[in-house]
């Protein structure tokens, strides 16, 4: 068993994974600013039913606070660091462009130096499906150039691949790179359509459905996702020979014990789709407002995950009424609705 340090433990994504580990036997140190993004009482209670576990401990720091992290880390000395944590949000970039530059930038440049002082055995670092930007050929693959990006947030996390490529490089420090698909499911983030819709469809509310309902995502059910990213921490990259001795379907570097990869359910759904399974699950029409595309947002994306399932025999594959019907389950015992 590892021991694995985890930056956005009380997040959407972070609580799921440090669950997932934890069942699975591992030590798991948590880190995370529960910062005032959305409601702090979900972070904190994310945190609470983490501690239930004698094999985690929780740390509250910001990343951009180095000499916080570096402790933490120094003291733990993690076998293997999961980066999570960051300014997250395409929309709410445009309001704040600066919170992504010191999360996302500065705060991942620190994680980076802490992996390479410990000389970990895997750094994995979340990216997004965001970075593929402008790119039109779908479904994304890894291999294609991503130098399109539309919003700040993508941008910061296209950097953040290029800034651990040449850690990567220059430190022999093996890094995976993982790429998501809009991540749904329970204990998810307030910001996030599934929430906001089925908060507005159940209150009677009106929901903003943009692009006239003309778009399509690439739903990934959470426990899918961390399922995923804990099967690659056992697939840490290797520095190649040569690029001869790479295989087609790889995006290692020719360079560096470096890759990235896609983690998404390998299907794009239409948002009104979606809709209509949330209608569906909570037993009432919504009240749509059709809006304009907003600045920023891309017409669909769309994993293709054949990578994912070469390294680790696992590919996504939950239903997204499914995955639906669990989240508002959730919600509605949550908030007692």
């Amino acid at each position: 068993m590892a021991t694995i340090l985890v930056t956005g433990s009380a997040g959407f994504i972070g609580y799921h994974l440090c669950d997932l580990l934890l069942k699975a036997g591992h030590t798991v140190i948590g880190y995370d600013g529960l910062t005032d993004y959305y409601e702090v009482a979900l972070k904190e209670r994310r945190h609470q039913m983490l501690l239930q576990h004698e094999c985690f401990t929780a740390h509250v720091g910001m990343l951009e606070d180095f000499d916080k992290l570096h402790t933490i880390a120094l003291d733990a000395r993690p076998d293997v660091i999961v980066h999570l944590a960051a300014q997250a949000g395409v929309r709410y970039s445009l309001e704040n462009p600066r919170a992504y530059v010191d999360a996302n930038l500065v705060g991942t440049f620190n994680v980076m130096e802490c992996a390479r002082e410990l000389a970990v055995d895997h750094l994995l670092m979340a990216s997004t499906s965001s970075v593929y930007g402008a790119n039109e050929d779908m479904p994304f693959d890894e291999r294609e150039k991503c130098d399109t990006q539309l919003t700040l947030y993508a941008a910061t996390k296209k950097a953040n691949e290029a800034m651990a490529h040449s850690y990567a490089h220059l430190w022999n420090l093996p890094t995976t790179m993982f790429r998501f698909f809009t991540v749904y499911g329970p204990w998810g983030r307030p910001d996030m359509a599934l929430f906001k819709f089925t908060r507005g469809i159940l209150s009677g509310e009106p929901i903003d459905v943009y692009n006239h309902g003309e778009m399509y995502r690439d739903f990934t059910y959470v426990t899918d996702l961390v399922r995923g990213i804990a099967l690659l921490i056992d697939t840490p990259p290797e520095r190649p020979d040569s690029k001869d001795d790479i295989p087609e379907w790889d995006s290692l570097s020719p360079v560096a014990p470096w890759r990235v990869v896609n983690i998404g359910n390998s299907d794009k759904v239409k948002l009104t789709d979606f809709v209509d399974a949330i209608e569906a699950e909570c037993g009432v029409p919504a009240k749509r407002n059709f809006m304009e595309m907003q600045k920023g947002d891309v017409p669909a994306t769309w994993a293709d995950a054949t990578l994912l399932e070469e390294l680790t025999g696992y590919a996504p594959q939950t239903d997204v009424r499914e995955g639906v019907r669990q989240f508002v389950a959730w919600y509605r015992d949550y908030y007692n609705v």
